[in-house]
């Protein structure tokens, strides 16, 4: 398998980041209030943050935010690392999400100081919620310091990745649940060889299952060779 066949597939298998397809893990306690705080707007909203380490779905659950403010209606403001010319604070964002905040060069730490305070401090007497992330805790963000206390303000939230022995099991389960068998040397090559974050492999999964019943064969290494030899 070439690199570009499993950037392709990788690609192929992106969904919508939802909270439905974030599989929790020891991580309910955030995923619960992100989920309360998401679907209210009864209550004053307290600045949220969230901290952990590569694939442990810091992304993945603030896009399901705006996923969640979007399906009641409400827009948000958001900025990542990669956005090098963020837009100005808009009064009928519901929230503003920052993501990669321990990236954000001095320009975006500019803008993200501008964001917090006019969503605490807007014109219309209701403050924003504010959702952040970073691969550290607040205090240890090396930002400058207004941007880096207030984003320590409210809620702080370690994220936990799931260990190997979690995602085999989470795998398994998945595939009983289809009536599908996988193998232990299937479940090592799933994860030696794509993206080891859960999401991703059950999108994975999903896919040879439906590969598995159009060519009528088991789920077998050949198999997702096969399929990836197809696409």
């Amino acid at each position: 398998m070439t690199d570009m066949k499993q950037l392709v597939l990788d690609i192929g298998l992106a969904s919508d980041p939802t909270f439905a397809n974030f599989f929790i893990g020891p991580n309910e306690a955030a995923v619960n209030q992100l989920t309360l705080w998401s679907g209210s707007s009864s209550k004053l909203p307290v600045p949220t943050y969230l901290w952990g380490l590569e694939a442990s779905g810091k992304t993945h659950l603030l896009k399901a935010v705006s996923e969640a403010l979007r399906g009641h209606g409400a827009s948000s403001g958001w900025m990542d690392a990669s956005m090098h010319e963020p837009p100005v604070f808009n009064e009928s964002w519901s929230a503003v999400i920052l993501d990669d905040c321990h990236l954000y060069t001095l320009a975006q730490q500019r803008v993200a100081f501008n964001w917090f305070v006019n969503a605490l401090s807007t014109d219309d007497g209701q403050p924003r919620w504010v959702v952040a992330a970073g691969n550290v805790p607040p205090a240890d963000l090396a930002l400058r310091e207004d941007l880096r206390t207030r984003l320590g303000w409210g809620h702080v939230f370690a994220l936990h990745a799931l260990s190997e022995a979690e995602r085999r099991a989470v795998l398994q389960r998945e595939a009983a649940a289809r009536g599908v068998v996988l193998g232990e040397e299937v479940i090592d090559f799933m994860l030696r060889r794509f993206s080891r974050d859960l999401g991703s492999l059950m999108q994975l999964l999903a896919k040879l299952d439906a590969y598995a019943l159009l060519t009528q064969r088991a789920i077998t290494i050949p198999l997702i060779k096969t399929m990836l030899e197809s696409e």
